[in-house]
């Protein structure tokens, strides 16, 4: 009787042991969670590391005063064109007639009062 209840308590705690290793706080399922997360994290890094790299290769160029950088940067932000250049815009939307008269109807009540 003795060697069976040993047993029993012994493969009792194997299956505790056993639960703990794959879903205890450290266990097997959240070693995965956080390798997963790791190599997210690791590919974001690789990410902005790139997109730093190329800011600063761009950062180069317009500090050396390459002349087809600092072009295209005046055209982008600035809006210079060349002479010869068609520039062409977006159409804007024309505002539909009755809030253009309900926005006067409120100058004009507004100034009257």
């Amino acid at each position: 009787m003795r060697r069976v209840l040993a047993t029993i308590c012994i493969g009792l705690l194997t299956v505790f042991l056993g639960y703990k290793v794959v879903f205890g706080a450290n266990g097997m399922n959240v070693w995965q969670a956080k390798r997963a997360e790791a190599e997210q994290l690791q590919r974001e890094i690789e990410t902005e590391n790139a997109k730093r790299e190329l800011l600063e290769h761009r950062v180069d160029e317009l500090q050396r005063g390459t002349p087809s950088v600092i072009e295209k940067e005046a055209r982008e932000q600035l809006g210079y064109v060349k002479s010869g250049d068609h520039v062409l815009y977006e159409p804007q939307a024309k505002p539909e007639p009755r809030q253009v008269s309900a926005a006067s109807e409120d100058q004009v009540t507004s100034s009257t009062k």
